[in-house]
């Protein structure tokens, strides 16, 4: 069996480096953005970020396998331990100068998802968990909030901004949330929501298409903190590009009712 503490120390060295690499590159100008689709962009401080990652996770942990989201966009690799890499999501926040962008990187071992580091750039803060060893951020463990009443809860989205034909569900959507919760906030990279939900700072997210390297590593540390992540039918298959509904138990039981409209 793979040590997950040996897994999540080499994901950790390797978040840091591409965070390091990211955190000293200027972001380039709008003229040298690689669209790669509607609303989508890359540029080549994503593919070095992904490179050196790459790099640290293979040298540490030899045989593995990344799948990222600029370099190797391949969601079924199989190997015993397969990294799931986004090497900076938020790349819109980071290239408006946005504070709001990570490195995350999660790991599926024998199959099964296990393995999640998240690191907030801009803050340095850094976030792990991995299967029955908790969720952390630093030297803190996290946990979920208690809020369990929809009236009460703070919950995070994401905007279909990808998938234009899916706003008009999403806008009827965000009216039933917009009205039974406390608030709705929509920062831009879900790798950071699914860590706030993991550290209780938000009750609850939901958003309708997401790809795996959005969500690996945050589902680790939703699970870890006492969560629950699923899609938005309440499938436990959270790695297909589709959608996503992570929370406190009841957060996320009420959550997913939305799978009703539309």
């Amino acid at each position: 069996m793979r040590d997950l503490n040996e897994l999540v120390d080499a994901a950790r060295k390797a978040a840091a480096r591409g965070a390091e690499h990211v955190v000293t590159s200027t972001p380039p100008p709008a003229s040298e953005w690689t669209v790669k689709n509607r609303n989508d962009f890359v540029t080549e401080v994503d593919r070095e970020a992904e490179r050196l990652i790459a790099e640290i996770l293979q040298k540490r942990v030899p045989g593995s396998v990344v799948v990222g989201e600029e370099l190797t966009p391949r969601s079924q690799a199989e190997a015993e331990v397969v990294w799931i890499v986004d090497p900076l999501d938020g790349t819109t926040n980071f290239l408006h100068g946005y504070p709001q962008y990570a490195v995350s990187i999660g790991a599926r071992v024998d199959g099964h998802l296990a393995v999640g580091v998240v690191q907030d750039i801009r803050r340095n803060l850094v976030y792990h968990g991995a299967t029955g060893l908790g969720a952390w951020c630093g030297e803190r463990r996290l946990s979920v909030s208690k809020v369990s009443d929809p009236a009460r809860a703070l919950v995070g989205t994401g905007f279909p901004f990808k998938h234009q034909e899916e706003i008009p569900r999403f806008l009827e959507q965000l009216k039933v949330v917009l009205a039974g919760s406390s608030g709705v906030r929509r920062a831009g990279a879900a790798a950071l929501d699914l860590a706030d939900v993991a550290a209780g700072k938000l009750d609850g997210f939901w958003e309708l298409s997401l790809a795996p390297w959005d969500v690996a590593a945050g589902a680790v540390l939703v699970r870890e903190a006492g969560g629950v992540i699923t899609t938005l039918d309440g499938s436990d298959d959270i790695l297909s590009h589709g959608s996503i509904v992570a929370g406190t138990p009841a957060l996320h039981a009420w959550l997913t009712t939305l799978s009703r409209i539309g």
